[in-house]
């Protein structure tokens, strides 16, 4: 599962907004709703407290964070564990683009979270600059982001040499022997020592949990009795976490391509689903290739395209494409196909382009990028300790066998591959948490907005119906016949439900629907930005 980066926009049909009740007021700095309980609590109270009273100090941003003068940037204080308020604490880095526009329509601070597990948010003030949705939300709230706990420069956690975490070429066995079984569990072992030895104090206190307590801190830092909060994919279940943890303390809650929050689900059934919907995804992109067999001659069935990419797949475990670009790298690039429409031209493109004998742009979208080996590890370290912390996961290598014997046998894209990234959870040196069951009562919430898209391949469209269900007073918009990963900033009809919720209060009430973007067109040569979401097998 894959953090978040700037999203692109296009267009699509507008649908009229029904009018539901107005946001609930919130209630004040640090209290908690009657329905929390726990040996966190008084921990939370106390860290609210002193991040209320301490504020934030916003000064020019770092040049790490590679952010515009107008950024300002600033660290909020938590406490590593909720239990011991008094003990060690880590800074998370926080950034800010201040509202633009008319002050008397200025809503407060809008906190945006991209993904992940090990998603950076740092760069939430760029978004404006993409116009659209973005620039008008930009116009009425301070676009707030973060760095959760163990990524970028809050107190980032590695597990791993960034250059071997990162370097190719790799082989990804599509039909893994017994003794790539057992490579690949001693790797895993071995990953999950390291993070043992990396954090042997902290290893247990990365969970959603925790994300979601840290992200109450920020809310009080901040100086607001009510949350403005935006999560995509990963960032959904922060948000689902938030709004049981803190029903009274949500003001604005939108959460776009959703996580189902089921407590059996999360994380090991949640990753074999994940693996069904790419391959479905998959399927659609080689289906939309074949269309245009014209523009790529890579097939004119689905089934050709398959074998026109296998045909690439052996060419660079035979001899890797630029030295770096073996089957995994292939397998880790194409996986983009999953996430967004944008990718589907120039990737055809650059297969096309590696079976004519011109290599460069297969090697552009798939080699390793060294210069960000330090950035990917650190992601993909807090990726594991969070999910292999957050629940229960099998410990017996026989059960991981055999469900994703299964699941390979009907979803070959990514299974295996998908394994091997989360195979560390088998051998972590902690005691995994019991995951939260997320639900709200109603009239605990103020409305809250829902978008998902029916074919989602990193978050299936069941979790935002299980999302809808456990969250009382949430509304559902759906971008029908659609797979993009993360919808908002993309499509003007559901652009316009998150803009009248955002600024009004107001959600569908019932559940609505958008049709889904238009088909990429062929021929696109350049190379698009990266989809948001979560981090899937790379």
């Amino acid at each position: 599962m894959r953090a978040a980066a700037i999203p692109s926009t296009v267009g699509a049909l507008a649908l009229t907004l029904a009018s539901a009740p107005a946001a609930a007021s919130a209630a004040p700095h640090g209290a908690l709703p009657p329905t929390y309980s726990g040996p966190e609590a008084a921990g939370v109270r106390a860290a609210a407290r002193d991040a209320a009273a301490r504020g934030i100090r916003w000064q020019p941003c770092p040049a790490a964070e590679q952010l515009p003068v107008s950024a300002e940037c600033g660290t909020v204080r938590v406490p590593v564990d909720y239990t011991r308020p008094d003990g060690e604490h880590i800074s998370l880095t926080v950034s800010r683009a201040r509202a633009t526009g008319n002050p008397a329509e200025y809503q407060g601070p809008l906190v945006y979270n991209p993904g992940g597990p090990g998603g950076n948010a740092m760069n939430f003030p760029l978004y404006p600059k993409l116009g659209g949705l973005w620039k008008r939300l930009n116009a009425r709230y301070d676009f707030i982001g973060y760095a959760p706990r163990g990524v970028g420069r809050s107190d980032p956690l590695s597990c791993q040499h960034p250059e071997a975490f990162l370097k190719g070429p790799n082989h990804a066995a599509q039909h893994p022997t017994w003794a790539v079984k057992q490579a690949m569990n001693r790797k895993a072992a071995a990953y999950a020592a390291g993070c043992a030895k990396a954090q042997p104090d902290r290893l247990r206190h990365y969970t959603t949990p925790n994300n979601a307590r840290d992200l109450d801190v920020l809310r009080a830092a901040l100086g607001q009795r009510g949350l403005n909060f935006m999560g995509v994919s990963y960032g959904t279940y922060i948000g689902s976490v938030y709004a049981t943890l803190f029903p009274g303390h949500v003001r604005r809650l939108v959460l776009d391509s959703i996580v189902n929050p089921a407590p059996d689900n999360v994380w090991y059934q949640a990753n074999l689903d994940q693996n069904v919907a790419f391959e479905r995804r998959w399927e659609d992109w080689k289906t939309w290739v074949a269309r245009h067999d014209d523009t790529y001659r890579l097939g004119r069935t689905a089934r050709q395209v398959q074998a026109s990419f296998d045909a690439v797949r052996e060419a660079v475990d035979r001899e890797p494409a630029g030295g770096t670009v073996g089957s995994k790298e292939l397998v880790a690039a194409f996986l983009d196909t999953g996430y967004a429409d944008a990718t589907w031209a120039p990737y055809a493109r650059a297969l096309s382009d590696f079976r004519k004998g011109e290599p460069g742009p297969l090697i552009k979208v798939a080699a390793p990028d060294m210069k960000k080996a330090k950035k990917e590890e650190n992601g993909n370290a807090v990726y594991n300790a969070v999910e292999c912390q957050d629940a229960p996961w099998p410990r017996d290598w026989p059960r991981w066998d055999r469900d994703n014997t299964v699941t390979a046998a009907v979803a070959p894209f990514n299974t295996w591959s998908n394994a091997w990234m989360n195979l560390p959870c088998a051998y972590w040196k902690t005691e995994s948490a019991t995951p939260l069951d997320v639900r709200t009562a109603v009239g605990q919430l103020p409305p809250v907005l829902l978008v998902a898209a029916t074919r989602d391949g990193a978050t299936p469209y069941t979790g935002a119906l299980e999302t809808r269900r456990r969250l009382a007073g949430s509304s559902l918009v759906t971008e029908r016949g659609a797979g993009n990963h993360g919808v908002s900033g993309g499509n003007r009809c559901m652009d316009a439900h998150i803009e009248r919720y955002l600024f009004e209060g107001r959600t569908p009430g019932t559940d609505a629907e958008c049709a889904a973007r238009p088909a990429p067109k062929p021929g696109a040569r350049q190379q698009p930005l990266p989809a948001p979401g979560m981090r899937a097998a790379r």
